[in-house]
């Protein structure tokens, strides 16, 4: 009502200016709704990376599309988006930016691998899948966060993974912490071994998953029709949190940092998502690679004291995550 009557009371030419005002305001307050589409056919690209270049980021969704508020990050004036087997872009944000066309990536689309079913003689081997069930022991999984495992070849056979066992720990345990359904979409993804480091990343397809409250323990995910081989040297394997599932099983826009004061002023905090990923002691060293997404240039860093030596896991030795798998191992 205030704002009707002084418009109304304006002259025609301030009148009209004002309303202009108030729309850019109102524009620039609301989140603009953005697609990332391949610039060949224009399909959109799912579940791209988008940083904002000062440590924070989010993912798209599965239809390629991200949420925008500058009234949340005012001082943000360009987008960093990446994805497999396309070219990195950088764009600047303002309030015509709709779409952002990724151009696909020679070197990588050269280098995609075609699995032919294998056929012959295979016994079937698994590797368990170490886990417990303390929260106190596990890793607090968050969006800029991925952790990475080793797998070899069994017995240095062609060996297939015919499935995932991801220990996770959804809380049932402790019920005071563990109240609530969740829906938590994760993102399995693949990198060449570089001298026991995870390196170039592997354009196995990406696959795309969630779990809820209702799983514990122990997650079995079932990738044979992906016809994963693990090359000569070994493969990495990593676990990706993308963020919430809606009801309908869609990425949503959920809060992935908070603010919090301290003596250097507002510190943007990721956000834990559920479930829990349990860390074990026991392990070989040096098995349990993590990263920050858009931190520290997306560097692997082992899992240990340099990485964080006021890590409570890292102090207690828990410092391997014991993701398990099955396989089929060509005689």
């Amino acid at each position: 009502m205030f704002s009707f009557v002084l418009v109304k009371s304006l002259q025609p030419k301030m009148r009209g200016n004002f309303i202009v005002v108030i729309f850019l305001v109102s524009y620039f307050g609301l989140s603009q709704d953005i697609q990332i589409v391949d610039s060949l056919d224009r399909s959109p690209i799912p579940f791209a990376t988008i940083s904002f270049g000062n440590g924070l980021g989010t993912f798209a969704d599965e239809e390629g599309r991200f949420s925008f508020s500058k009234r949340k990050y005012a001082d943000i004036d360009s987008l960093f988006v990446s994805s497999m087997g396309f070219a990195d872009k950088a764009v600047k944000i303002d309030s015509t930016l709709l779409v952002i066309s990724l151009t696909p990536a020679a070197s990588q689309l050269s280098e995609i691998i075609v699995s032919a079913p294998k056929e012959g003689k295979f016994r079937s081997k698994k590797q368990k899948a170490e886990t417990h069930t303390d929260i106190f022991a596990c890793w607090l999984p968050t969006v800029e966060s991925e952790v990475a495992v080793l797998f070899e070849r069994f017995e240095k056979r062609v060996t297939q993974i015919s499935k995932l066992y991801l220990p996770i720990n959804a809380e049932s345990q402790y019920k005071s912490k563990g109240k609530g359904k969740f829906a938590t979409i994760f993102r399995i993804q693949y990198y060449e071994n570089q001298s026991g480091v995870p390196g170039n990343p592997i354009p196995y397809e990406n696959i795309v998953f969630s779990i809820d409250e209702k799983q514990d323990k122990v997650f079995e995910l079932d990738v044979l029709s992906k016809s994963l081989f693990i090359p000569e040297n070994g493969i990495f394997v990593s676990l990706q949190v993308l963020g919430y599932a809606d009801d309908n099983g869609k990425l949503v826009d959920s809060k992935k940092y908070r603010e919090v004061k301290t003596s250097r002023g507002i510190q943007k905090i990721s956000t834990s998502f559920r479930p829990l990923l349990p860390f074990v002691k026991g392990l070989p060293n040096e098995s349990t690679f993590v990263r920050r997404i858009f931190l520290n240039n997306r560097k692997w860093q082992v899992f240990d004291r340099n990485y964080n030596k006021n890590s409570k896991l890292v102090q207690t030795g828990h410092k391997n995550y014991g993701m398990g798998a099955e396989f089929k191992v060509w005689e």
